[in-house]
């Protein structure tokens, strides 16, 4: 049903195709507290499905016609769902108002005074959560949706006020084209997703249409080291901040790095020094995700001092350069999410500022990269 819109002040009966989904079961979790009732599927019990069924969700595991009751009111369904999917063409014969998750989001988005949108091809779920850190830190009260499991909310979601909103947002599917933020970051722009998109020039076309989704009076932060990142700004007339090493608004210089790869840097906006952040996080592209999430959280009015201590308690995000023990003889096994050629380049010179002599990668390719 073409156009459709959920009234979030009156709750309905909302089903899940792909429910234990990381951002499916995070959406699922915000409109359970919101009185909605949730149902929906998936193949297999997970810790995220099991704390849905904890909050009263019904979730079926394995994807049968039948699931689709009498009393479902909406479906919401996944890019990776197809057509020929059993509860999808069931619910299409039901007549059944149908949305992706994307439209889902882009309308939540609305219910919130501010909303801010964390892109790019790569650190999405790093700059997210440590922009939640940030905002925690503060106590301001956000409502988090982020792409990976947060110790420091115990999970995937954090429900806070209608004040704020942050989630992240991804080009594939062209999926963050359905969304209404009122503040956007882009960390960069690389070739990926080629499955979907014909090459680094359609990508960058997306990116310019994400740009032209902000209000008059939205904030656009951007990574200057993009490749001619004025063409992605196009004619956007709110505000626009830069960050980068050189020549931006918000910036980093004198940087060093410990024993354990982590950096520290002095922070600058425009041109005034706010003294030194200190990272829990290894490698150098993590001081540009912390640009990203400190730009955003200046523009909230986030005291520095809160900056500082949330971005020294992050520690990382489930599967990013996630340390999972160590061998005898002083081998340290680290686990990590990358999977695109420029990830794993970043990936492995935070392990090389290790003081390990040698370094072991092991590769599975994952997703069409």
């Amino acid at each position: 049903m073409e156009g459709y819109k959920i009234d979030f002040k009156k709750p309905m009966h909302i089903y899940f195709i792909g429910i234990g989904g990381i951002s499916m079961s995070g959406l699922a979790e915000i409109l359970l507290h919101a009185g909605f009732t949730i149902s929906g599927s998936d193949a297999k019990e997970s810790p995220l499905t099991a704390h849905l069924e904890s909050m009263g969700a019904k979730i079926y595991y394995g994807q049968r016609a039948e699931n689709i009751k009498e009393d479902i009111d909406c479906v919401v369904y996944t890019a990776a769902i197809h057509p020929d999917n059993p509860e999808f063409k069931q619910s299409e014969a039901n007549h059944l108002p149908m949305m992706t998750r994307a439209q889902l989001l882009g309308q939540m988005m609305n219910n919130y005074q501010h909303s801010v949108a964390v892109s790019g091809t790569h650190g999405k779920t790093t700059t997210t959560s440590m922009l939640a850190h940030i905002l925690l830190a503060a106590q301001s009260n956000p409502t988090i949706s982020v792409g990976g499991v947060l110790p420091i909310i115990g999970g995937n979601v954090h429900i806070g006020s209608h004040q704020l909103f942050v989630t992240e947002a991804c080009e594939y599917t062209n999926s963050f084209l359905e969304f209404f933020p009122t503040m956007e970051i882009i960390l960069n722009i690389e070739a990926d997703h080629l499955d979907f998109f014909k090459d680094i020039d359609d990508i960058r076309h997306s990116f310019q249409k994400f740009v032209k989704k902000l209000p008059e009076n939205g904030i656009l932060i951007i990574n200057n080291e993009i490749n001619n990142y004025q063409e992605i700004v196009g004619d956007f007339s709110g505000k626009l901040i830069t960050t980068g090493l050189q020549n931006a608004d918000i910036s980093a210089q004198d940087i060093h790095y410990d024993h354990l790869a982590n950096a520290s840097f002095t922070l600058f906006d425009d041109g005034k020094n706010l003294g030194e952040i200190v990272l829990s996080v290894p490698g150098q592209h993590n001081v540009f995700n912390a640009l990203g999430a400190i730009a955003a959280a200046l523009e909230l009015k986030i005291p520095v001092e809160d900056i500082k201590k949330g971005l020294k308690n992050f520690t990382g995000a489930s599967r990013r350069f996630e340390k999972k023990g160590e061998l005898a003889g002083g081998i340290t096994i680290v686990d990590d999410y990358a999977h695109h050629p420029q990830e794993i380049e970043a990936t492995l010179k935070a392990a090389r500022n290790y003081p390990h002599k040698k370094v072991w990668c092991v590769f599975q390719p994952h997703t069409y990269t």
